[in-house]
């Protein structure tokens, strides 16, 4: 529920509010543009030194500030090929150089690691040198990807531009049933909007619904969110994120106070769209745009020789969890690969801990490093003219590396049942038989 807005100010949005504190104003207007401090830059070993360092060489700029930067290897580790090798080689070295602070070396992916490293708190300006860096949304910070001549400007200055954008709310109530989950929220909306349906405006997820998710869940949303073309992907910070940074393994201790002001006001202007939690049921993405989505009884036919539960999408501790507890006490079927590479390796650690591991091991799963791997089409994992089921953001043509696979995208729990069944399987089906 919105708070009514004092009466001296006009509404904004969160986004609004966010911009407003980078910008160092009371508020801005919608269309603004407006000159923003950034609190943390983020960049991978595909994004980062190999492009930044020659460009900050050639203008003898140092680094604005180092305790500001965060570095993550997770595109090409393990390293597999002499270029591979090269990428890495390249980002260690420079993080020597510059003997910066924050560095994950084959920790996990980027937009999972940052936040379990305590990096993205509510209320921060963000940047990161991928397209998948609107997650850090999840946690009520401005975050989005930039390009690596953005970053220059970045890293050298401490500031970016931005214009002030309009906001989407998708505003999502009712309980969800078992077996259907964030993921299929976002393919829902994809399938609705397209994949241009954001217009590179913020899109702010709200409702009864995105209260009741996890943090994993709503990271999943906001990661997403570049699927709709946005900019941003927001979720108003609430109790379940102070609790979920307070857990951490270097705790993040943020009083109410720290998160109740950063929420859209009532009647701040908003474009709303409104969705049924409780009437969604597990959705597909069929080859080769997460656009392409149906509801996954339209492909009950369909065969699936891969399936792959990994990605910042589809792979933390929580997801590989629903994709345990379709598999539990069974094996997949006959001719079906099941690949399983936790997002991070605390996630990995998780799943250990609580047995999920095992119950994934025991269904025949093969585990992969937890790297961003087939997601970004390394690594030669999937091969050849195969179906694969995937829990991953994207499905184009050659994006998991072989262009002539078939990817389908779907959540944890209907990837696990599918490869159970040899066949895209509705959760529900399992997970509702006694």
């Amino acid at each position: 529920m919105m708070k009514p807005v004092p009466p001296d100010r006009a509404p904004q949005t969160l986004a609004q509010k966010l911009i407003a504190r980078a910008a160092g104003r009371d508020f801005v207007t919608l269309g603004e543009i407006v000159n923003c401090r950034v609190d943390l830059a983020m960049f991978h070993d595909s994004s980062g030194p190999r492009r930044l360092k020659p460009m900050l060489e050639e203008l003898g700029a140092p680094i604005w500030d180092k305790s500001r930067v965060v570095l993550v290897m997770d595109h090409y580790v393990p390293a597999q090929d002499e270029d591979s090798k090269r990428i890495v080689r390249i980002a260690r070295d420079w993080a020597r150089e510059q003997d910066l602070p924050h560095v994950y070396d084959s920790q996990g992916i980027c937009h999972v690691v940052l936040p379990q490293n305590g990096h993205i708190v509510p209320g921060r300006f963000c940047v990161g040198g991928d397209s998948h860096s609107p997650t850090g949304g999840a946690f009520g910070a401005y975050m989005f990807g930039i390009g690596s001549t953005e970053m220059l400007g970045v890293v050298v200055t401490g500031e970016i531009w931005v214009q002030v954008p309009q906001t989407i709310r998708m505003i999502w109530d009712g309980v969800l049933q078992k077996g259907v989950c964030a993921k299929d929220m976002m393919l829902a909306m994809t399938q609705r909007f397209g994949m241009n349906g954001g217009g590179y405006q913020a899109i702010e997820y709200a409702g009864s619904t995105v209260k009741a998710l996890s943090m994993p869940e709503r990271m999943t949303l906001s990661n997403m969110s570049a699927e709709l073309g946005a900019q941003v992907g927001l979720v108003a910070p609430d109790e379940v994120t102070r609790q979920w940074l307070g857990q951490l393994d270097q705790p993040v201790n943020l009083n109410p106070a720290d998160i109740d002001c950063w929420e859209t006001d009532e009647g701040a202007e908003t474009q709303d769209h409104h969705f049924d939690g409780a009437a969604l049921s597990p959705m597909v993405a069929a080859p080769h745009s997460p656009a392409n989505t149906r509801a996954v009884s339209e492909f009950a036919t369909q065969s699936i020789q891969v399936a792959y539960v990994g990605a910042c999408t589809g792979a933390k501790h929580a997801d590989m969890r629903a994709a345990a507890s379709v598999l539990s006490g069974q094996r997949v079927a006959q001719g079906v690969d099941l690949l399983v590479a936790p997002a991070s390796l605390r996630d990995l650690a998780l799943a250990k801990a609580d047995g999920t591991h095992q119950i994934l091991k025991d269904a025949g799963a093969q585990f992969l490093p937890s790297a961003c791997g087939a997601c970004a089409g390394y690594g030669n994992t999937i091969k050849g003219d195969v179906n694969v089921i995937s829990t991953t953001a994207r499905n184009f043509k050659g994006r998991m590396g072989d262009p002539q696979s078939q990817v389908f995208l779907a959540s944890p729990y209907t990837v696990g049942a599918s490869a159970l069944r040899g066949r895209v399987t509705d959760p529900r089906t399992i997970l509702n038989t006694p």
